[in-house]
């Protein structure tokens, strides 16, 4: 099986479909024709075992995806149409940045379709398959996180790509997000300054959240502090969650001076278990939430939270997407936001 180039980054719609994996680099990769390639995937029962063997191969190596509108656009027509996936929609940590993202989007007259992957590593894989096939004319992804066959698809695919929520120096195409590692060393800096010592995590088990926590607990190694216990809840991260975790924090380090939680439910979560235990916060303990919700100033004790612009994630991906959907030059291609730790009662010492 022959070689091929990956597709090299450019700064426009036309550029990136110049290096459009296409059938034709399937057959040769492959050793067949295009007409083969096309019946290995629409009649694969009409193809020999070993043909069909290697044009699976191909595909894979490639990264291809075949179009499903090629019989009636060609690859260089608008389709108005933008692709987002989203770990959820039942939480509220990314409506503002989705929201921000359709209106910006709208007002230059393009729509936006929503996948959700619900924490799961190969979703995304799956919605690639239907998103890229449809030919949008950009797609924002949450995350930097992709498998190899997915980031060699995108890739591949030439269309402009947006990653959110996180940041990267060797992004797809684009970046807009902030950096997790910064922000669990700057909570748990946040908390020593205020005289904390025996602290503790408790995170949902997704990726963004246990890069924050893994940096926590580095730079608590770095300021000499006793090792961070971790407590797990499965994401996204609830209420309940929260109630569950505290509860089992407490029997694992009764002395816990702090928390630092992966959101602000589970947070909320973790403040209703003090509650009921009766656990002064934040005279006995300090507790630190993510994502900055609405609620978070109206609880008692109002709770001190991590704040990401997420206005500013969907407009800047959405400024991304509109640019290199237009063939304008995108000088800038990795943006961060930074964040902000917004302190509350539920952190005073």
């Amino acid at each position: 099986m022959a070689d091929i180039d990956s597709a090299p980054k450019a700064s426009s719609r036309n550029a990136r479909a110049a290096h459009t994996v296409t059938a034709h680099d399937v057959a040769r990769v492959a050793g067949v024709s295009a007409i083969t390639v096309s019946r290995a995937l629409n009649t694969p029962h009409q193809v020999a075992a070993e043909t069909l063997r290697r044009v699976q191969a191909a595909i894979a190596q490639t990264g291809y995806v075949p179009n499903l509108l090629a019989k009636s656009l060609n690859a260089n027509t608008s389709t108005r149409l933008v692709a987002a996936v989203v770990p959820t929609i039942s939480g509220p940590i990314f409506a503002a940045s989705m929201q921000a993202l359709t209106k910006a989007l709208a007002a230059e007259r393009y729509q936006l379709m929503l996948g959700q992957t619900f924490y799961e590593a190969g979703r995304e894989d799956d919605l690639l398959d239907a998103i890229i096939g449809r030919r949008p004319d950009g797609i924002v992804l949450t995350g930097v996180m992709h498998s190899a066959l997915g980031r060699r698809r995108l890739q591949a695919a030439g269309i402009p790509v947006v990653e959110t929520w996180d940041l990267t120096d060797d992004p797809i195409d684009m970046v807009v997000g902030f950096s997790h590692e910064k922000v669990g060393a700057a909570v748990c800096d946040f908390l020593h300054r205020k005289g904390c010592r025996r602290i503790a995590v408790i995170a949902a088990r997704d990726v963004r959240a246990e890069r924050r926590t893994a940096a926590f607990q580095k730079h608590a190694r770095t300021l000499g502090l006793p090792e961070v216990p971790v407590v797990f809840a499965e994401a996204p991260g609830t209420l309940a969650g929260g109630r569950v975790c505290f509860a089992q924090l407490m029997a694992l380090q009764p002395d816990t001076d702090a928390v630092f939680c992966s959101s602000d439910m589970l947070a909320l979560g973790a403040l209703t278990e003090a509650q009921a235990l009766g656990i002064s916060i934040p005279e006995r303990m300090a507790v630190v939430g993510f994502g900055d919700l609405d609620f978070a100033r109206s609880l008692h004790p109002a709770l001190a939270s991590v704040r990401v612009d997420g206005d500013a994630i969907g407009g800047q991906a959405a400024r991304f997407i509109i640019d290199a959907a237009q063939g304008k030059p995108i000088a800038e291609r990795v943006v961060d936001v930074g964040f902000t730790i917004v302190d509350r009662h539920s952190s005073e010492r």
